[in-house]
């Protein structure tokens, strides 16, 4: 006789919608690596157009860049990556870059937190990002705004401080791939669904935080988002 089982299932993720009760369910988050010249630099990359590189976050890392994000464990080097995200309202495969943004339901400010001395290790051991990447509360992301509010951003100022001190600040103009380029890619690797999200990629001026420092950033024309690390909840 088999056991019964009794898991409830798990509550969808979300993110909240600008200016409404409504929240975007969240299907899948990829992320686009060194999408910034400076930042590919910075890294120590060739910034040349080579062809871009994703990764995934969990859809639950998606948590709102508000009130207090808990520090992650494993970690002494907790990197901010301050990140246009883009959300899809119309799936597709195959996508052709002139049809791209009919598939973008809105955009949003998101941070794709970093446990970077776990990234450098897997690097320096030729393992998967994974472990530096994907974690509870990886992503924070502030409300999304639809389309029809923000237009699709190509140019605007991207930026981002901590406890009042500028640390990164770009153009979308910057980007290596555009997001129509992001979204074709994407879309002939895996097919793209209504909820999946994409992070862009982030200017240069990545650096660490502690528990206790404050986070702002946003994006021109899109919105801004604050809030604080918190301490270790593990």
């Amino acid at each position: 006789m088999s056991a019964e089982l009794h898991i409830p299932p798990h509550p969808i993720p979300g993110i909240s919608v600008d200016e409404s009760d409504t929240s975007f369910p969240v299907r899948r988050v990829y992320c686009v690596g060194r999408n910034y010249a400076a930042h590919a630099r910075e890294m120590g990359k060739d910034p040349d157009r080579e062809p871009p590189f994703f990764f995934l976050k969990p859809a639950d890392s998606v948590v709102p860049a508000e009130g207090s994000v808990p520090y992650p464990p494993l970690t002494s080097d907790l990197h901010h990556e301050v990140e246009l995200v883009l959300a899809i309202g119309r799936g597709g495969a195959n996508i052709a870059e002139a049809n791209a943004l009919e598939h973008v339901w809105g955009y949003g400010v998101g941070i794709d937190l970093t446990r970077r001395d776990l990234q450098a290790e897997a690097k320096t051991a030729g393992r998967p990002w994974e472990w530096g990447k994907s974690f509870d509360a990886a992503a924070p992301c502030g409300p999304l705004v639809p389309v029809s509010k923000t237009g699709h951003p190509a140019t605007g100022r991207i930026w981002l401080s901590v406890n009042g001190d500028m640390r990164q600040t770009g153009d979308l103009a910057e980007l290596i791939w555009s997001v129509p380029e992001i979204i074709s890619l994407c879309s002939h690797a895996s097919r793209l669904e209504p909820g999946d999200l994409i992070m862009t990629g982030t200017p240069a001026g990545v650096g660490a935080v502690v528990a206790g420092d404050v986070i702002s950033a946003g994006i021109e024309g899109v919105g801004e988002i604050t809030f604080k690390i918190g301490a270790p909840t593990l």
